[in-house]
């Protein structure tokens, strides 16, 4: 259950945080170079004529623009289908200075890449309202460089020679540009280029040098807080303010907006906090101004609470117009006493119920309708046609043909006319009904991140210390003003207010809304804690560590979001479609209606087939308007991010993190899952169970060189073995002999020099390989251990076997039900293990594994992955180790446990929370119930239009007289986006598909 919450710290406070805080791009079009060119480089490429100085000042020039990339997400509201994402997405790569774009329609955001040397946010911001769109700037928090300087803080480092060491590994690293060890602080610091190499790399590259390192910052802890300012502002108080704030240690940037009373202040949270920054706004000022945070209208969904209420007051207004011109077009017309008066003649033949339904239904098609018109325009101009024009175009034939009926009735004395006004009017309040639902409905799909946000308290219970560290009071405050290493009391029954680790108590903590453990983990001094969750028992205090968007709630927040704002591959074929359905529907429309008109014109209707108040050329355009309205591309679009959004919720809730559509997308086509066998289908936390030794030795003696050979290795087996030569000594912390001249063989065992005598540790084939004799008692040994599933590890000094240890690692609770039911999914399962074969044997078999490969080094498991890939199956991979990321990115779907290794969780597709072993089969499962609503919403979209439309053009008509009205094809138009949205909502009710025993 532990595992559970240090998997969480090490996956969102550890290297793997640097995938989550990337939205992945998926964008419909080709982007741009990777960095436009200076003229002044251009100039130096092309003259060739330079100076030394001038190439390496443009070097320089070209170096500092590169670090100035930017990346901005802006809110979009109006879109939508992928054809309008299309639009806005085109229109902002046309765009000097684009590196890269992609438009989320569900979210209403758009994220962008660019290089503000070339183009300004504001000018993104026009591009995106040129095309009919409204944008705002949500995200200003950009990383503006990608040289970051991370710092380490290094255990183990005794004198110059030490820090030299660690230095020149640290230099020699690709992508490091400077780094500087302090032998006084025990830190590193480390500028590095982000792009090439990440900080777990260089953790990796300062412990392979035989040291310890321990990640305080990798240089992307920039905080962001609004704080509302209430007071008189001018300009010497501003003054003041900036400075006083600027003065701050950790103030990276101050935005004063003094329309809204507003500063906006980027720091370093380990350096400063919002409590201090508010503390010096309010001294600076001698009380004239006080400062709190700034109040967030409706949080991250006000966009879209907006276009909400925007929706439902264009459709109530539109219903105050529209219901009279349906009364007097459809109801009143078979009432003897009104039809009389609405057919009394005004001028000519114009009537009083056609006056009535013009005067009516104009408000209705300029006025509320607008919006409809105005993207309409700007789609076309940028030659991106969508919905805006069919609706513009259906309504507007409808308006102005009725128009033209009553103008000429006006100056005719024998003319009866027949209006349409009802059909423009209706068509635009159902769609604005159905634009109403299908936002409705598309918020639903991102609950689970709004349930999530949710999770954090707003109060926290801060404890005062005196000089000693006493605790002499307490005070509530607003959770978002904790700062670092601030001390937090949690009582019963209370949500822990943000990560941090125990001080003082011991209580159970309910992890179940983060991880998924359904069970209460103890906690005690030392045990880390998630913001979020619930404190049982007892009382606890606990220093804060992770604050604000550092947070492990906040980083799956933002995984989350990146993973839906992914697009899956089979999105495409949405994209492919929605770009040439517009102008088809057109060409449709059009020659319906030539159709209609050209055989009522040359070869005439029969007398039944025409209603009485029509002609063949008003049939005609009904069935024109009809087919134009009916067609929806909307559906299309929405088919496959509804539900890779609600998906990726439900997983989130039930500790699965998918990032993304294309890992859903793979997972559910997955014929075979490769599972690792050390902390996958086994715990992963090996104990020796026996000890035999070879020679006459005291097992003490024993113990201490094997365990200091093996206490430079990272290896479970190895700290297992250390962790029993502990027990073998009354003192806490006991010092091993010094071991020289150490190396570490991945998969096979280390060599050291310990006291003069030359240690072996390692498996057979290391032995071997080392050219030590094995003797026959030794072998005999060795396959009774692994028989019983144990693996049994070989000691030689000197060159000579002299014991054997044996170690278990139990297997995880209901992994033979696991594999038993990925079997009945029809999915095979294979082990792959760098274990002997008699040990991997025995479990594949206690687990009811068939297939295994044993004695596999790290790229072996890779290799065998592709093998299987070859020969036509979509493989899965799931482990937890640094052994196994080579197999999780070469395999179709990679799967980490939660509770490995930052490198894995990094490498991994799906990341398992809770480390149950059950949430592989909930993994595949949930996707495969994904796609098959994804499918689904397909046939649903694609048949309702190919359907809808022969119907809406008049294919039953002449067998059975039935037509649909204008107005009832736009309402069937509303209705099949809202039914594609419901259809992925439904996912909410997810269920795992077994209840696994404990």
């Amino acid at each position: 259950m532990a595992a559970s919450t240090r998997a969480l710290f090490s996956c969102f406070h550890g290297g793997g945080a640097e995938v989550s805080r990337h939205l992945a791009l998926r964008p419909r079009y080709p982007s741009m170079p990777r960095r436009p060119r200076t003229a002044a480089v251009a100039d130096d490429a092309s003259g060739g004529g330079g100076s030394r100085g001038d190439l390496e000042a443009a070097k320089g020039a070209a170096e500092k623009e590169e670090e100035e990339e930017k990346l901005a997400v802006f809110a979009v509201t109006g879109m939508t289908c992928s054809a309008c994402a299309g639009s806005v997405e085109k229109a902002v790569k046309r765009l000097p200075g684009i590196h890269d774009a992609a438009v989320d329609v569900l979210g209403g955001r758009a994220q962008v890449v660019f290089y503000p040397a070339f183009v300004s946010e504001e000018k993104i911001r026009e591009a995106i309202e040129d095309v009919g769109f409204e944008a705002k700037l949500i995200n200003e928090e950009v990383r503006e460089k990608n040289i970051l300087v991370c710092r380490l803080h290094i255990k183990g480092m005794t004198c110059t020679s030490c820090t030299s060491t660690v230095e020149s590994a640290l230099q020699a690293f690709p992508g490091v540009q400077r780094a500087s060890v302090a032998l006084a602080t025990e830190e590193a610091e480390i500028r590095y280029d982000r792009r090439i190499v990440a900080a777990n790399q260089l953790i990796q590259a300062v412990e392979e040098t035989g040291f310890e390192a321990v990640l305080i910052t990798t240089g992307e802890d920039r905080s962001r807080i609004d704080l509302k300012i209430d007071g008189v502002l001018n300009e010497r108080l501003i003054m003041i303010l900036e400075s006083s704030i600027q003065a701050l240690p950790g103030v990276e940037d101050i935005k004063v907006d003094t329309e809204l009373h507003k500063i906006t202040i980027s720091y370093k949270p380990d350096q400063t906090g919002p409590r201090d920054l508010i503390e010096v706004i309010e001294s600076a000022t001698s009380g004239d101004v006080t400062a709190s945070i700034y109040p967030e209208a409706e949080g991250r969904e006000h966009p879209r609470y907006g276009e909400i209420k925007r929706y439902k007051q264009s459709f109530l207004w539109s219903l105050i117009f529209t219901i009279p011109v349906f009364l007097t077009s459809m109801v009143f017309m078979y009432i003897p006493g009104l039809k009389d008066g609405l057919e009394k003649k005004v001028v000519n033949m114009m009537s009083i119920g056609e006056l009535l339904r013009w005067i009516l239904s104009t408000p209705v098609q300029f006025i509320i309708g607008r919006k409809f018109y105005i993207g309409a325009y700007k789609a076309m101009r940028h030659g991106s046609p969508n919905m805006d024009v069919l609706i513009a175009l259906g309504t507007n034939t409808a308006y102005f043909y009725s128009v033209y009926s009553v103008l000429r009735a006006a100056i005719s004395e024998n003319y009866i006319p027949t209006d349409f006004f009802e059909t423009s009017s209706m068509l635009i309040s159902f769609i604005l009904l159905g634009k109403y639902l299908e936002i409705l409905a598309k918020g639903k799909t991102s609950e689970a991140i709004a349930k999530l946000m949710d999770l954090a308290p707003e109060t926290a219970t801060l404890l005062i210390h005196d000089h000693e560290g006493n605790v002499v009071g307490e005070k509530e405050i607003d959770s978002r003003l904790i700062q670092k290493n601030d001390v937090i009391k949690v009582v019963p029954g209370g949500k822990v207010a943000s990560d941090g680790f125990v001080i003082w108590g011991q209580s159970h903590v309910n992890e179940s809304m983060i991880t998924g453990e359904s069970r209460p983990v103890a906690k005690r001094k030392g045990d880390t804690v998630i913001g979020g969750t619930v404190n049982e028992n007892g009382v606890l205090h606990v220093r804060a560590t992770f604050v604000g968007s550092e947070s492990a709630l906040a980083q799956i927040v933002r995984l989350v979001e990146s993973a839906q704002m992914a697009k899956a591959p089979v999105q495409k074929f949405a994209d492919q479609i929605s770009r040439v359905f517009v102008p088809l529907v057109i060409v449709l429309s059009l020659l319906t209606w030539l159709a209609w008109f050209l055989a009522g014109r040359f070869h005439g209707y029969p007398q039944s087939w025409i209603p009485s108040s029509m002609d063949s050329f008003q049939l005609a355009l009904q069935f024109g308007i009809s087919v134009m309205v009916i067609a929806c591309p909307c559906a299309l679009g929405l088919a496959t991010p509804t539900a890779v959004m609600v998906a990726t919720g439900v997983g989130a809730s039930q500790g699965i993190l998918i990032k993304g559509g294309q890992a859903l997308e793979s997972a559910h086509k997955v014929h075979c899952i490769v599972f690792d066998k050390t902390g996958t289908l086994t715990i992963g936390k090996p104990v020796v169970v026996s000890t035999r030794l070879l020679k006459n030795m005291v097992l003490r003696e024993f113990y201490d060189y094997v365990a200091a050979a093996e206490d430079n290795s990272e290896h479970p087996l190895a700290k297992a073995i250390v962790e029993h030569a502990k027990k073998l000594h009354s003192e806490e912390n006991h010092i091993w002999p010094e071991a020289r001249d150490f190396i570490s063989v991945p998969g096979h065992g280390v060599k050291a020099k310990v006291n003069d005598k030359s240690v072996i540790v390692g498996n057979k084939s290391f032995m071997l390989s080392s050219g030590i004799d094995i003797p026959m008692e030794a072998l005999e040994i060795l396959t009774e251990e692994e028989e019983k599933a144990q693996t049994a590890i070989m000691v030689a000094m000197d060159q000579e076997v002299v014991g054997i240890i044996s170690v278990s690692d139990p297997i995880k609770p209901n992994a033979n039900e696991v594999i038993s039911y990925l079997k009945s999914m029809n999915v095979e399962s294979i082990m792959v293990t760098g274990d002997n074969w008699g040990t991997a044997n025995a479990i594949g078999k206690e687990v009811g594994i068939e297939k295994i490969i044993a004695e596999a080094k790290p790229e072996q498991k890779a290799e065998k992955v592709k093998e299987l890939q070859l020969s036509g199956k979509t493989v899965a991979m799931v482990g937890d180790g640094i052994n196994d990321s080579p197999a999780l990115v070469s395999a179709d779907v990679g799967l980490a446990i939660g509770a490995g290794t930052d490198v894995a969780i990094e490498a991994a597709d799906i990341v398992l929370m809770k480390s149950n072993l059950e949430d592989v089969v909930t993994a595949i499962d949930l996707s495969r119930k994904t796609f098959f609503r994804i499918r689904m919403n397909y046939v649903w979209a694609l048949g309702y239009n190919i359907i809808g439309i022969p119907i809406a053009a008049g294919v039953l008509f002449p067998s059975s007289r039935f037509r649909l009205p204008p107005w009832v094809a736009g309402a069937a138009m509303a209705a099949s986006s809202v039914s594609v949205v419901c259809w992925s909502l439904l996912l909410r009710y997810y269920k795992s598909p077994k209840t696994f025993g404990n």
